[in-house]
């Protein structure tokens, strides 16, 4: 039997008067909403990045929130610091197994770095 899978979040959009906008919101958030009318897209802040250099931002990023040299995150995952360096400047694939490895050791999600 199949098992259920996670469901991503789904937008709804409305349309009524304004005045009752706050009203339709709080009825809303005891049922799990959250209002993201005022949330920005990530990819229209960030245009500059193509798909293919993301997984090195990201691993980048990770890295950096955690106050982590590459050599130091090196050490943790066993991965050869020159090779976090060629996978953060989109030189090497960081691919399934390593992603989760990174993501261990960085404390996120591992879809980030694919």
């Amino acid at each position: 039997m199949l098992e259920h899978t996670k469901k991503l979040p789904i937008e709804i959009k409305f349309i009524g008067p304004l005045a009752n906008k706050a009203k339709a919101i709080d009825a809303l958030k005891p049922l799990g909403f959250v209002d993201a009318s005022d949330r920005v897209p990530w990819r229209d802040l960030f245009p500059e990045y193509k798909d293919e250099e993301l997984p090195g931002v990201c691993l980048s990023g990770s890295r950096l929130k955690e106050g982590m040299t590459q050599k130091e995150l090196s050490e943790l995952t066993g991965i050869p610091q020159s090779h976090i360096s060629e996978m953060e400047n989109g030189r090497r694939q960081i691919g399934k197994k390593r992603a989760k490895i990174l993501a261990k050791a960085l404390n996120v999600g591992y879809k980030v770095f694919l």
